[in-house]
């Protein structure tokens, strides 16, 4: 009966250390003037601390956004939610293979500091990454 209730505890603590929500002070300021010269359009967004690494969630339009910084204001990535009709070819496929009964919740495209474009796919409780040619890459565990 204990391995019932601390498995599920387990699992959400290892969650909130995964990403846990900060306040814009709690946020180094090279990176807060980072991210504000990157979307100076941008007014309404939530922080976010990744390991070590801040990402600023926002919406544009109706679309999810976000962009991750290193602690000295350098851009990694950043992400868009796009319709799952405009992931890469084979990446449908995949999933329909690999992941039966699953269906693609939601898309994004991500794209590094250099400009490569990634793809990720959500189905279940994973995202699943793959290069800008449909390739799987990785599994994420959400």
């Amino acid at each position: 009966m204990k391995i019932h209730i601390v498995f599920p505890v387990l699992l959400m603590i290892t969650g909130c250390a995964l990403a846990q929500k900060v306040k814009e002070n709690q946020v180094p300021a090279p990176v807060v003037t980072a991210f504000h010269k990157l979307m100076p359009e941008i007014k309404n967004y939530k922080w976010s601390n990744e390991d070590g690494k801040y990402e600023a969630e926002y919406k544009l339009g109706k679309n999810e956004q976000a962009a991750l910084f290193d602690a000295g204001g350098n851009l990694i990535e950043t992400e868009k939610e796009i319709p799952v009709n405009m992931l890469p070819p084979g990446i449908a496929e995949y999933v329909l293979k690999n992941y039966s009964g699953s269906e693609i919740k939601e898309a994004y495209e991500i794209t590094d500091a250099r400009g490569l474009k990634k793809f990720e796919a959500e189905v279940k409780n994973a995202g699943l990454i793959f290069d800008a040619d449909g390739k799987f890459l990785e599994e994420e565990k959400e």
